[in-house]
């Protein structure tokens, strides 16, 4: 009895102490899971109309896309099906800068220059991710914050577990028809337990870009005791210059996608960033996630394919640990089980928002019970 009266002083102070940051990332996860199917009907200039003409080649869409940003360079272009626009990336950490480019695939008319700043989704991931502090800031305190909601979730399971057979009935419904602070006590309780089968997967995928440790003990387990490769950029040797005259070597690179992946529902290249820099060339067979894509490299001058030993190379190249590496965010936000999945994390978004509120509600409720129960002392 005395251990879980520990335990239950444990989850009520660590709940008090993250419970605003855990009602604020419930709300935005909420959010971020239908990011895709909001954005299909909220940015039209997305979308064109389909043609049977072939698409203009991306060192042209390149062109036209740094017209309209002087002074700023592109380094992606993504072809998408035949109603899509093609998406002209600028990122840039130093000076830092975001602009998405939309053209037509066929004639190369700019339909959207759309700056990320003032993108509704990106201020939401900012908050998501940051508290929309500065990252080395806001990224400690949500990565705590979702730590403890971690063991609150373990602690309360272990407190709302029947102690009896005859308890377990009661204790897996709500009692709908009780008074308020019964259902409050049910809701906080049971909706808590069966949530916390799917919300204990979005907690840990978000404490893999929270805490590194988490990263590398996962890649560990899944691996069988190996480290994983870190992320690097292939390089391009200048000595294999290729012949003067000929087509770009990113359009000769793309056309060689389209031949390979026919049936690939994004394609993407992006351009070198020196001169010995690769091209890096993605493939996606499913739009909706993003674990799928295929990363290959070509040297920019010989344009043969540099094989790179990390997680982001080809896709039939991973190991298991890997595939689990490149899946973290579509199971965050439930992609990765389809529009099953995203519902599932909505409503374990959506619960987990509404855990801090029920259990103030409760120690709330408990502490002015406490209160108005105490014996008046005469003054007199």
């Amino acid at each position: 009895m005395r251990i879980k009266k520990t335990i239950g002083k444990i989850h009520l102070w660590l709940g008090l102490a993250s419970g605003l940051v855990v009602l604020f990332l419930g709300i935005t996860g909420c959010i971020l899971a239908f990011q895709r199917e909001i954005e299909s009907v909220s940015k039209p200039y997305q979308y064109v109309t389909p043609h049977n003409d072939a698409y203009i080649a991306p060192s042209r869409m390149y062109a036209i896309a740094n017209a309209q940003l002087p002074g700023k360079l592109a380094h992606s272009v993504t072809y998408g099906g035949k109603d899509k626009a093609v998406v002209v990336t600028f990122y840039h950490d130093e000076p830092e800068y975001y602009y998405l480019v939309y053209l037509d695939p066929y004639s190369g008319q700019v339909l959207k220059v759309k700056n990320m700043d003032d993108d509704f989704f990106r201020i939401v991931v900012n908050g998501h991710f940051y508290l929309w502090l500065p990252p080395d800031i806001g990224k400690p305190i949500v990565a705590s914050a979702t730590l403890v909601f971690v063991v609150m979730m373990i602690t309360g399971i272990v407190l709302w577990w029947p102690k009896n057979k005859a308890a377990r009935k009661q204790r897996f419904s709500v009692k709908w028809s009780a008074k308020w602070r019964r259902v409050n006590y049910d809701m906080h309780n049971v909706l808590g337990f069966y949530m916390s089968w799917v919300a204990i997967f979005i907690a840990i995928t978000g404490l893999v870009w929270g805490f590194q440790w988490v990263s590398i003990s996962i890649y560990w387990v899944a691996s069988g005791g190996k480290q994983a490769v870190a992320f690097y950029e292939p390089v391009s040797k200048k000595n294999n210059m290729a012949a003067a005259g000929e087509e770009p070597a990113v359009d000769r690179i793309w056309k060689k996608m389209n031949a390979e992946h026919a049936t690939a529902e994004t394609i993407e290249v992006h351009f070198p960033q020196s001169d010995t820099g690769a091209i890096e060339a993605a493939m996606n067979p499913d739009a909706s996630t993003y674990w799928k894509t295929d990363y290959r490299y070509f040297d920019q001058y010989s344009l043969q394919e540099v094989e790179v030993t990390h997680a982001y190379g080809r896709l039939h190249n991973t190991t298991v640990a890997d595939k689990i590496a490149r899946m973290n965010y579509d199971i965050h936000v439930g992609a990765v089980w389809g529009l099953a999945g995203k519902v599932l994390a909505f409503f374990a978004s959506l619960l987990a928002a509404s855990l801090p509120v029920t259990g103030f509600m409760i120690w709330w409720g408990r502490r002015s019970k406490k209160v108005a129960g105490k014996p008046k002392v005469s003054i007199a």
